[in-house]
């Protein structure tokens, strides 16, 4: 079998890497090799060394000299900035929602099959699916704007969003059903388009992971 070489090579590298800082698998402070990427990947350091470059720009790696890179830790005043987005952007989408009339019947129906899904998740303790649908529920009611605007920014906030939930969710696994309860909640005042009372929702929900951090 032949390893990825070049843009492939470093796109695999950048993707692995990633996926394992966000999901808490590599912590902050942690020193990460070049080179043990690169073996675990069956690629050369080149690629990897590209990669560790576009995790700096992200800030999530600090770059060391000669020994790789350092994950970088999510500070609690990292933590707030990001939830300060989240809420002006989710409050925002929340409202143009509402203003039309509340979510279509699709929108609807997608937000209470996750909440299922949901439901699944935290019936077994399962942080990673749990982690998965809650990024798809909060997504849904950005997309649900019809903002385009809004839904670009949401996506440059996501990876940093899944970081600060799996550090959440796993601090106490007890947060699973607390966050499923508040997306009930969410979801509820949503559909029947009360603005007022998501927005109370929403900051309820935000100050639970205020105090986790």
């Amino acid at each position: 079998m032949t390893s990825p070489t070049g843009p492939v090579a470093a796109e695999q590298a950048y993707a692995f890497t990633k996926a394992r800082i966000l999901s808490g698998e590599l912590s902050g402070g942690q020193l990460v090799s070049e080179g043990a990427i690169g073996a675990q990947l069956g690629i050369s350091r080149t690629p990897v060394h590209e990669a560790f470059l576009r995790l700096g720009a992200e800030q999530l790696l600090q770059l060391v000299s000669r020994k790789g890179a350092i994950v970088r830790p999510m500070t609690p005043t990292e933590a707030a900035d990001v939830l300060a987005m989240r809420r002006g952007i989710e409050t925002s989408a929340a409202g143009q929602v509402c203003a039309a009339g509340g979510p279509s019947e699709r929108t609807t129906a997608l937000l209470r099959e996750n909440l299922e899904r949901q439901a699944t998740f935290v019936a077994g303790s399962d942080v990673d699916g749990f982690v998965a649908a809650d990024d798809d529920f909060h997504a849904l009611i950005v997309e649900a704007s019809g903002n385009p605007i809004a839904q670009n920014f949401y996506e440059q906030l996501r990876g940093r969003q899944q970081r600060l939930r799996n550090l959440l969710l796993r601090i106490d696994p007890a947060n699973l059903a607390s966050a499923h309860s508040d997306h009930h909640r969410l979801a509820g005042r949503l559909i029947a388009g009360d603005r007022p009372g998501f927005d109370a929702a929403l900051v309820e929900h935000f100050d639970r992971y205020q105090g986790a951090i």
